[in-house]
């Protein structure tokens, strides 16, 4: 069995690859760390990070805060504040005020927590109307954090920017009440870093015959690629297969929404046997990743990355643009690079890898995908298109944005055609004006 050792803040001395860092990479490591959320392992650390290649590694970079993370004002108040003071609250005070400035909940999540008789689920998203997000409160870590992560403040200790629950007698109640919900994601953090006999309270429930609409259980989760043993070598192991073994025989889809975000995730032995053990299951894995500055942004790379996935019998399944929080300065590639890329990396694999899904922004709204970029009654446009929309009406639906070389999200996105509005725009803002998803109708409002 591998044992498992995890760094933080409070450790991340004691590792012996520290003395590959400068003093300024260490420092810079303290500085953001105590804004973004630092957290790897011992699996990360000597089998994926290439020590020799710091700071350009990709995983170095996809794990350990750097100095660019932050904007420089945030830096240096964060760096003065903490050289200043020794008092923990200070600190964490001046680390909200920063954190806040972040759009720490991007794409309108608030306004997807659904209610029951009157209650508030704050471990549930109900923003699609075919799934439902659940949130189980001892998934709400993960083995190592991603340094783009836009879940990051479920690591930081802002409370009321949390998504936890613990009851799964809400959850069924509220998925009897809504019968057109066919699909549960389990998300977090993650919801592997459970001992199986935790997450099996919140599973099982779901294999009943009485919640018949509910046809694929999600799992999403970043293990295979941040402690494959997870699915090997673990106590408990054996008894994660068998859950899903489970899943499988009730005659519900398994479906493993894997984060792979560089190939070198997908070239350890571990993570193959991981994969191997997963599919022998009758389990699907679906993989999807943002396009990321310094990590991957380049169509050799993606392009690797789904043939990998393929070879290894995955499916792609979505290339996202960087969401609008936390670092997405540092990480964030235009719209029309994220499409330049896509594209190039689409034309040169095969059909089975086209399964892939991209560029697509999460957005308030919903899941815009970029198809490409056109001159339409002689104006330069962005084409898009929703994947999935608040209203379920709009999928499938294109539309035209004014080309913006520089954009790279959907609100510095106007018009095409001198229209002053998107088409979605004043019915969003109607849904806002009321809760979207109620306990008294089975349907979208």
């Amino acid at each position: 069995m591998k044992n498992y050792k995890s760094y933080t803040l409070r450790n991340f001395n004691e590792l012996p690859q520290i003395k590959n860092l400068s003093e300024e990479e260490k420092r810079a490591i303290i500085v953001v760390g105590n804004v973004l959320p630092f957290k790897t392992n011992n699996y990360v650390i000597e089998e994926l990070i290439d020590w020799s290649n710091i700071p350009d590694d990709p995983i170095f970079t996809l794990t350990f805060p750097r100095r660019e993370m932050l904007k420089e004002s945030h830096y240096s108040l964060m760096e003065k504040t903490i050289n200043e003071s020794n008092d923990r609250n200070i600190i964490t005070q001046t680390a909200n005020s920063i954190r806040m400035e972040l759009n720490p909940h991007p794409a309108g999540q608030l306004h997807n927590v659904p209610t029951i008789n009157g209650i508030e689920l704050n471990g549930m998203q109900h923003k699609y109307r075919e799934t439902v997000l659940f949130f189980p409160s001892q998934g709400q870590t993960c083995h190592a954090y991603c340094t783009f992560c836009f879940r990051w403040p479920q690591f930081v200790g802002l409370n009321e920017l949390k998504f936890a629950m613990r009851e799964t007698e809400l959850l069924v109640e509220y998925l009897k009440n809504h019968r057109e919900i066919t699909d549960v994601l389990f998300t977090g953090g993650d919801p592997l870093i459970m001992k199986t006999k935790i997450l099996s309270t919140y599973i099982e429930p779901l294999l009943d015959d009485e919640l018949w609409n509910i046809q694929t259980i999600r799992i999403g989760t970043k293990a295979i690629g941040y402690w494959p043993y997870r699915f090997t070598d673990d106590k408990d192991s054996d008894d994660l297969i068998r859950l899903f073994e489970k899943i499988v025989k009730s005659k519900k889809n398994l479906a493993v929404m894997a984060h792979f975000n560089h190939p070198v995730e997908l070239k350890t032995k571990a993570a193959e046997e991981a994969i191997k053990r997963i599919r022998a299951t009758g389990g699907q894995i679906r993989t999807q990743s943002p396009i990321l500055k310094h990590i991957n942004d380049s169509p050799e790379i993606w392009s690797e990355l789904w043939r990998l996935q393929v070879n290894n019998n995955c499916i792609p399944y979505y290339m996202f643009v960087a969401r609008d929080t936390g670092a997405q300065e540092f990480f964030g590639v235009t719209l029309e690079n994220a499409w330049q890329i896509f594209r190039q990396a689409y034309q040169n694999v095969s059909g089975v890898c086209r399964t892939v899904r991209g560029p697509s922004m999460s957005t308030t709204p919903g899941k815009i995908q970029v198809l490409g970029i056109e001159e339409v009654d002689n104006e330069k446009v962005f084409v898009l298109r929703f994947l999935q929309g608040r209203n379920p009406d709009w999928v499938a639906k294109p539309f035209f944005a004014k080309y913006d070389k520089n954009a790279i999200w959907l609100d510095e996105l106007k018009p095409a055609f001198g229209k002053e509005t998107f088409f979605f725009e004043k019915e969003l803002e109607e849904m806002f004006n009321e809760h979207i998803y109620d306990d008294e109708s089975e349907n979208f409002e």
